[in-house]
């Protein structure tokens, strides 16, 4: 019995082994390709790079050539390159060998409470500048702390780093991102420079977009191009990402308005239409399996509010009185489906509002 047992082991060794061989081999070979998201890829690696934030590029261009910076506040949507912006500074402050050593980044995946501030930042920032370029170039003798994320940061760890961005002030520069600036205490916003970036123009996105496409060598339509543009709304990051998981599922073919429509959850226009004209025959048993359907096609409620927004506020079809009695519904279903409410009955409820307002007689 036992001689039965170990044969087959003995006969499954190399071919195991061989396996072993061959999953190395092939994960050496991953390892020299190292395919990087093209938002990584195609991320500015200088300030110039930089695309539409004119002000923001000529300041820290002016503080480049002084070798010295302010404290920075850079606030704006996501995916107008704020981050991108004070990381292509760094590197070009540093460069490759001190950029580690000088530059502490946090997240908002990272814990960043009080605690954290006082003594990851503060051990940081206390730390003396030391050390010089390898290329020659003058080396400016302070660190740079980046807390991306900032309005996420407790109001608690907000005040304790206010401390910390005085007393360091010889030898650290802080830069502060966030989405919202109305989140930052008053006393952080005082103590820095302010930056506005605003949503990348249409031009911009089409120009960056279409230079990753030709490196990349898509085969994408420029009415697919600029549908891609109006789908991301001023968000670069979106765009890209959205562009590379259309040329993932088209494998080589043509990219067309319709993919990317599929890529971006974005709800057809026809879907949108047919339940308008739903709500205008005043049937609620057509409504509901309308508003069935749309849920089990799988598309989100949130998504719907934003296009049918847009749809009756551009539409000439409806009174005044009308649109505002729809938005104020939309406003509130928008505030329920944020706090977790059931999209059916959102769903639901709005077209109920919706066919009350386009069915009586004003």
């Amino acid at each position: 019995m036992q001689a039965f047992l170990k044969g087959p082991a003995s006969i499954s060794t190399k071919p195991v082994a061989a396996k072993e061989k061959s999953a190395a081999g092939s994960s050496g070979e991953g390892k020299r390709t190292r395919p990087i998201p093209w938002v990584e890829k195609y991320r500015p690696k200088n300030v110039d790079e930089v695309a539409f934030q004119d002000e923001v590029v000529a300041v820290l261009k002016k503080s480049l050539e002084g070798a010295d910076l302010p404290n920075l506040l850079f606030y704006g949507p996501p995916g107008t390159g704020k981050t991108s912006t004070i990381l292509a500074a760094a590197r070009e402050l540093f460069g490759p060998d001190l950029f580690r050593q000088r530059v502490l980044e946090l997240n908002a995946s990272d814990e960043r409470g009080i605690q954290v501030i006082r003594e990851k930042v503060k051990a940081f920032a206390q730390l003396t500048a030391s050390g010089s370029r390898s290329d020659g170039k003058m080396c400016p003798p302070f660190k740079i702390v980046i807390l991306d994320e900032a309005d996420s940061m407790t109001s608690a760890a907000q005040a304790a780093l206010r401390r910390t961005m005085e007393k360091e002030s010889k030898t650290t520069r802080f830069c502060l991102i966030c989405n919202y600036i109305s989140r930052i205490i008053e006393p952080l916003t005082s103590r820095c420079s302010k930056f506005r970036f605003k949503p990348l123009s249409d031009s911009i996105q089409q120009q960056r977009l279409l230079d990753v496409s030709e490196k990349e060598h898509v085969k994408i339509s420029n009415e697919a191009v600029s549908y891609l543009v109006k789908v991301s709304e001023g968000d670069l990051r979106k765009a890209i990402t959205f562009l590379q998981s259309a040329t993932r599922l088209m494998g080589g073919k043509e990219i067309t308005e319709k993919i990317i429509t599929e890529i971006a959850g974005v709800i057809p226009k026809e879907t949108i239409d047919e339940l308008l004209l739903g709500c205008q025959s005043g049937s609620f048993e057509k409504l509901e399996t309308l508003a069935k359907n749309l849920i089990n096609e799988g598309f989100a409620v949130a998504q719907l509010v934003n296009q049918l927004h847009d749809t009756i506020v551009e539409s000439e079809d409806y009174s005044d009185k009308q649109k505002s009695a729809i938005v104020e519904k939309l406003a509130e279903v928008d505030k329920c489906l944020a706090d977790g409410a059931d999209e059916f009955l959102q769903l639901m409820s709005l077209c109920a509002l919706v066919m009350q307002q386009l069915t009586q007689n004003i």
